[in-house]
């Protein structure tokens, strides 16, 4: 006599795809639209670099091309590069995004540096300019309690640029 078949041990397979798969697809299609680095330029030796100039969880740095502000490197999450803090030239609030498009419209720089908090407990510094030798600019933020001052950042990110052959003689 045949056993009947039971619903619980026939082995049965989902139409729908695993939600596995569709978070999978969701972290690539955002890996292939973040920036990796300028054309030529190794990124595990520029996030080094970087890392060790500035490097810090409230750190954000961008390279885009002048002229056009296309971005094509990011160091940081995108989350702590689009966070929003004083200005510090009068201007409200600023993110970094905004302080890369002037820069790569004007290739001007800019350093700058103000309190976060009332009590001047923590601070912010953002660095902007362009990147010697390149059609390349960049701008940089770092808030918290022990934030570099804006000269400083760019001068350390200027050594940081050299070392990782972004910049050109």
């Amino acid at each position: 006599m045949r056993q009947p078949r039971s619903g619980w041990t026939t082995p049965t397979r989902s139409r729908r795809p695993p939600r596995v798969v569709g978070a999978a697809l969701a972290v690539l299609s955002l890996a292939a639209c973040s920036p990796t680095a300028p054309p030529g330029v190794d990124r595990d030796a520029l996030d080094a670099a970087v890392s060790k100039a500035v490097g810090d969880p409230n750190t954000c740095v961008l390279i885009a091309k002048a002229g056009s502000g296309q971005t094509l490197y990011r160091y940081n999450s995108a989350t702590a590069c689009a966070r929003e803090f004083p200005a510090c030239d009068g201007l409200g609030l600023r993110k970094l995004d905004t302080l890369l498009a002037a820069t790569a419209k004007d290739r001007q720089p800019r350093q700058l540096s103000c309190n976060t908090q009332a009590d001047a407990s923590r601070g912010v510094g953002w660095a902007a300019g362009p990147i010697a030798g390149t059609d390349l600019v960049y701008a940089a933020m770092m808030e918290g309690e022990r934030a570099f001052p804006g000269r400083m950042m760019a001068d350390r990110l200027d050594g940081a640029f050299r070392k990782a052959k972004v910049s050109k003689p």
